[in-house]
């Protein structure tokens, strides 16, 4: 009886995998999905050429964006590596992860810093600490893109007062650092005309001139403001240094950067903020199988490299500087095993 129960509910958890999914806009629809939670640990340790967990789904973002780009390759490595049932899972991004995470949704997160630090704490959009969420690593900076047109005549962000601004996706990673480098800037939502838009809709929306300016923020460069400025008077808000500093008395994951010449056809740098981004996993997961999927991610740098050019950032070597969360005891395991070579 306990094997054909055992059995049904394997059936129907493979059955709920199948099923789920989400849009391209990085819509909630993924919190309706059915995939049940893996079990994090069994009764023997798996074979080396394979994982404990059956699934090690991804939560990513919109379709266009990074993390999704990144995530797909991750999962096509864990998939031929280990034979686990590894794909992304397009979403709402960093809110809409932790939230997947904490109902044992999905395995895996790609999250801003800013969120992760948000939900340990249970501040901003989270209203209690989420447990069972650990980091694998600080990985690549995301970079506050802010666009908008050159004949809008916006050219920091204190410029955005009063103008019709689309602050990423609801409950987004973008949408919570917009909110706070707003904030910063003494510019609440009621001094805006705010839309929440994903990366390929707030283009589009540029484009059709529905938007005087948008923030798309993620690692360089966007694919979604790459193919904007094929056909778009594009041009880059910047965000003062010292106002960045101000901020990150309070906000300390915010630090300054420069978008570089040239990234969108820019002649000069452009000053702006920035967070770093987090690979996340569920702690229930074994000891066993995050050390593999660590030591794999990192043994892979180079074709998820190939995959988008924002992973150039990350190494083995930064990848624990900059962490908001307690590691995983896998994670842990790899990089100690790296500092005793």
């Amino acid at each position: 009886m306990k094997k054909t129960l055992r059995t049904s509910i394997g059936m129907l958890a493979l059955a709920g995998l199948i099923t789920a999914c989400s849009d391209d806009s990085g819509s909630k629809q993924a919190q309706s999905a059915a995939a049940p939670a893996s079990t994090g640990t069994a009764a023997a340790p798996a074979a080396d050429n394979k994982l404990e967990t059956r699934f090690a789904t991804i939560a990513t973002g919109g379709a266009s964006g990074p993390y999704n780009i990144i995530a797909t390759t991750m999962g096509e490595i864990f998939n031929k590596t280990y034979g686990v049932n590894s794909k992304t899972q397009t979403t709402g991004a960093s809110v809409e992860n932790v939230n997947l995470m904490a109902q044992n949704k999905v395995e895996l997160a790609f999250l801003m810093s800013d969120v992760l630090s948000d939900a340990l704490a249970g501040e901003g959009s989270f209203q209690a600490p989420v447990t069972n969420v650990q980091q694998i690593a600080a990985l690549y900076p995301n970079y506050v893109q802010i666009v908008t047109s050159k004949k809008s005549g916006i050219k920091t962000l204190e410029d955005l007062r009063g103008k019709r601004v689309a602050v990423g996706a609801q409950n987004s990673g973008v949408e919570v650092n917009a909110r706070n480098l707003l904030n910063g800037h003494d510019i609440a939502y009621g001094d805006l005309r705010v839309d929440y838009l994903g990366y390929a809709e707030a283009a589009d929306a540029l484009k059709a001139g529905k938007l005087d300016a948008a923030f798309l923020t993620s690692g360089l460069p966007n694919a979604s403001l790459l193919e904007l400025e094929q056909s778009f008077d594009l041009q880059m808000v910047s965000i003062k240094p010292e106002n960045i500093a101000r901020i990150a008395e309070d906000k300390s994951y915010f630090v300054s950067l420069e978008i570089p010449a040239g990234t969108y056809g820019n002649d000069e740098p452009v000053a702006t903020a920035a967070i770093m981004n987090a690979l996340a996993v569920r702690s229930d997961l074994s000891q066993e199988d995050v050390y593999k999927l660590t030591k794999t991610f990192f043994e892979s740098l180079p074709q998820l490299r190939n995959s988008h050019q924002a992973m150039n950032d990350v190494s083995v070597e930064t990848a624990q500087q900059g962490l908001v969360a307690p590691l995983h005891p896998g994670a842990q395991q790899y990089y100690d095993e790296l500092a005793a070579d």
